[in-house]
């Protein structure tokens, strides 16, 4: 279905219907499959035979959310896990082995810092960490052993832009990976696969979701990559996508699109007026004009995205302060839904970070993260004007 354009495949790809003609993809509430001889189950359990096995590595509705996904990002094949760390991991342990080397934003997830230091490096991997931004520190970190780079564009919680044509064209000159995390952006506003990138990470718990019900992860590549490799570790180890969370997602794609250009206009009025706060020091957003990437986030995005990040005048208790003192914003550390939260980043997403690294990637103490949903825009200011007022 390359030949639509994504609103449709957002809606109409991935999915065979049944004999029963339902128009809506039905969920396989199974664990396992029968076999019409011992002879058929032997050739599926070979794969001589394509069809269903176990619903650890082969469930009809996890699958039509993989082809969906895969035709959104323009990837051969997609592998969906049980949550975005798991398709972090099923990645690097898909494709790593001990004595390699891989070199990664400082601007990632706390959570995936803290598996790659805390968790992979046990097993042998060596991870470099440099600034998103630099394409300098990425040619210095590279080594003999350099097996992949990875990084999230927009960043989070400081919406870092990351130029994915120069990352991937100096990836190619040494045979490395490049590997993306495209959560923020979604295949609607971004599509790194047609960048250079060689695999796409999801967490389809934050905007594929959109309204916060499930927990779920995609890895999205070349047939090789991900089609063999990483659905092979997904197979033997099992950090599988339920059918039910599948079906979630396959819902929550239907709408992607027109949410996706909701929430960006939402964010990017939110943090103009942000920008005019007088107890507003500094605003993170890619279409603001005053963004240090700016003219990299036009050439490689579609829009802007939903997040939007900010620094107080003053300390953790002035951006606690406006924290406390909203009313319909959801205090929580989840993203991409259609309701608004916020958070202190210090102290919840990158809690786990050691203090000095997380000064290092701009995570201070003052900084608030804010995903901006689809209420009116005007009530999430007046919501934040609460305490920001408070703070002058």
């Amino acid at each position: 279905m390359q030949e639509f354009d994504i609103e449709t495949l957002a809606i109409r790809a991935g999915y065979e219907q049944t004999g029963e003609q339902e128009n809506s993809e039905a969920i396989f509430p199974t664990s396992s499959f029968r076999y019409n001889s011992a002879a058929q189950a032997a050739a599926r359990f070979s794969g001589e035979e394509k069809g269903n096995v176990y619903s650890r590595f082969t469930n009809p509705t996890v699958r039509a959310f993989e082809n969906r996904l895969a035709a959104m990002e323009g990837g051969e094949a997609c592998v969906g896990t049980a949550s975005g760390m798991s398709a972090i991991l099923s990645t690097f342990m898909a494709l790593c082995k001990t004595g390699d080397h891989i070199v990664s934003s400082r601007s990632v997830f706390g959570t995936t810092k803290v598996l790659f230091t805390k968790y992979l490096e046990k097993f042998g991997l060596e991870v470099t960490f440099v600034s998103q931004t630099d394409l300098s520190e990425w040619q210095q970190a590279i080594r003999p052993t350099t097996k992949a780079f990875f990084l999230e564009t927009p960043s989070n919680p400081l919406t870092e832009i990351a130029d994915l044509e120069a990352i991937s064209n100096l990836a190619k000159q040494h045979d490395c990976l490049v590997v993306v995390d495209n959560c923020f952006c979604t295949p609607v506003l971004q599509r790194p696969l047609e960048q250079g990138a060689d695999i796409v990470i999801h967490s389809a718990t934050k905007f594929l979701d959109g309204q916060g019900r499930g927990i779920g992860g995609a890895v999205v590549g070349s047939h090789e990559l991900v089609g063999e490799e990483v659905r092979g570790f997904m197979r033997t180890a099992g950090p599988s996508m339920s059918p039910f969370n599948a079906w979630i997602f396959l819902k929550g794609l239907e709408t992607l699109p027109i949410r996706m250009a909701a929430h960006f206009k939402n964010a990017l009025a939110l943090a103009e007026w942000l920008s005019d706060h007088p107890a507003v020091e500094q605003v993170f957003h890619p279409g603001l004009a005053s963004h240090p990437q700016y003219d990299l986030a036009c050439k490689q995005q579609s829009g802007g995205g939903g997040l939007v990040s900010f620094r107080v005048k003053g300390e953790k208790e002035q951006a606690w302060l406006v924290i406390d003192n909203t009313q319909i914003l959801s205090i929580t550390a989840n993203l991409g839904d259609v309701k608004t939260s916020i958070t202190h980043p210090a102290t919840t997403t990158h809690c786990r970070v050691e203090a000095a690294d997380r000064l290092k990637a701009g995570i201070t103490d003052n900084l608030v993260r804010i995903s901006v949903g689809l209420e009116s825009v005007e009530d999430i200011k007046r919501d934040l004007a609460r305490g920001l007022d408070q703070l002058i």
